[in-house]
């Protein structure tokens, strides 16, 4: 049992953090070695047991990363992007692998996890999802068949709480089509119409956010021209799978060389 590969999920007692939680507690093939939440957050010191509603497991919630990271082979993380640039350092600094599910991230924290993943493995990913890693081959293979006469919008939604847009999965999405079409996304890209904003630019690739109630995620692509449409879509309606995707990614980490992977990787794709 202790040969098991330890696992540590940041963001506890988040939504995405307990079905993280529930997800590794499940498992036969890792053991769950910590929980980590903010310093100031109501669960810290709470068993874990208790905070997903059951029994003590013998296991509190903490906000020493460092301290948790130490007994993990694994970290899992679905944070915000400062905290997740934090955890990248210590969790190369304990050599663990480091699944990165953390959306909105930017040039800057990129950077930092680049530089982390010369020390360990950091698997990241918008989506941990097998259908949404498929939907993106998908994107990419039309858009290489399709010529610029196609217009190309990305259109997802999600839950009325998410605090980035486009979404993690959107841009994947988009970048697919730009790959596709061996264009730059930030040249290409056009999101957050309002107004008067002119007939649409051609070659454009555009995003569209819907935030509602409790949507998981749906994302569609949709590839327009005169008399015709192509829409490839992926609705999530649990966010189960999400959490099994990063466990894999986490499971199959503990046999690479440090570095950057995706779920591509992961998922032999």
């Amino acid at each position: 049992m202790t040969d098991l590969p330890g696992i540590v999920i940041t963001g506890a007692s988040g939504r995405m953090g307990q079905m993280l939680l529930r997800t590794v507690l499940a498992s036969d093939k890792c053991r769950l070695v910590g929980a980590v939440e903010r310093a100031g957050s109501p669960a810290v010191g709470q068993d874990v047991g208790v905070l997903l509603g059951g029994q003590p497991i013998g296991l509190a919630v903490t906000d020493d990363p460092l301290e948790a990271f130490a007994r993990a082979q694994a970290v899992i993380d679905f944070t915000s992007p400062a905290a997740t640039v934090a955890f990248a350092g210590l969790a190369a600094q304990a050599r663990a692998v480091h699944v990165i599910g953390t959306t909105g991230l930017e040039a800057e924290h990129l950077s930092a996890i680049k530089a982390a993943a010369r020390h360990a493995v950091i698997v990241r990913a918008g989506n941990m999802s097998l259908g949404v890693n498929l939907l993106v081959q998908l994107t990419k293979k039309v858009a290489q068949a399709l010529d610029a006469d196609w217009d190309v919008e990305i259109i997802e939604a999600h839950h009325n709480r998410k605090v980035d847009a486009p979404s993690g999965t959107a841009l994947m999405l988009g970048q697919a089509a730009a790959d596709g079409r061996g264009v730059d996304l930030e040249t290409a890209r056009d999101s957050g119409r309002d107004g008067i904003t002119g007939a649409r630019e051609p070659g454009a690739i555009g995003f569209s956010a819907i935030r509602g109630g409790d949507i998981v995620g749906e994302h569609d692509v949709l590839f327009a021209t005169a008399g015709e449409r192509i829409v490839l879509r992926h609705i999530a309606t649990d966010r189960t799978i999400f959490a099994r995707g990063a466990l894999k990614a986490a499971l199959w980490g503990q046999a690479q060389a440090p570095g950057e992977y995706d779920m591509m990787d992961v998922l032999g794709l």
